[in-house]
């Protein structure tokens, strides 16, 4: 996976040690990473005939979500994302991130892209109970 030198915590105990401002940052990271990647996946599939048109709306809803989940997580927290797109390290945007994703097989491209929003949404469960403890976390 192209974001496997991320240094992401290994469980929730982990993730819950992490303090708030560092967590977002790192879903915000991982979000980034994927940006680039699912836009040359998304044009790489519209050329595939054989596809159903649900399976080319799925990917382009996909996006989408990644998209408007980074645009919610930078807003709610009040990060700008100006502090990721200014970023030097491959983490952020680099090339070397894109390159290895677009050279994955589009079965390893998706299992990674799950194991990534998984970590995701694991993240922001453990904020959501952080900031609103009386939701029974």
């Amino acid at each position: 996976c192209h974001t496997s030198g991320m240094l992401t915590p290994n469980g929730k105990e982990y993730a819950q040690k992490i303090p708030r401002e560092e967590l977002t940052h790192l879903i915000l990271k991982l979000l980034q990473a994927w940006k680039e990647p699912l836009s040359h996946f998304n044009q790489h599939i519209e050329h595939h005939q054989e596809l159903p048109d649900d399976s080319l709306s799925k990917a382009k809803q996909i996006s989408n979500m990644v998209h408007e989940l980074k645009t919610g997580v930078e807003k709610s927290m009040g990060i700008i994302s100006n502090s990721l797109n200014g970023m030097a390290s491959s983490e952020g945007t680099g090339l070397s991130i894109s390159n290895e994703a677009s050279m994955m097989s589009d079965s390893d491209f998706i299992h990674c892209f799950r194991r990534d929003s998984n970590k995701v949404q694991s993240y922001l469960k453990i904020l959501k109970c952080r900031i609103m403890p009386q939701n029974s976390c």
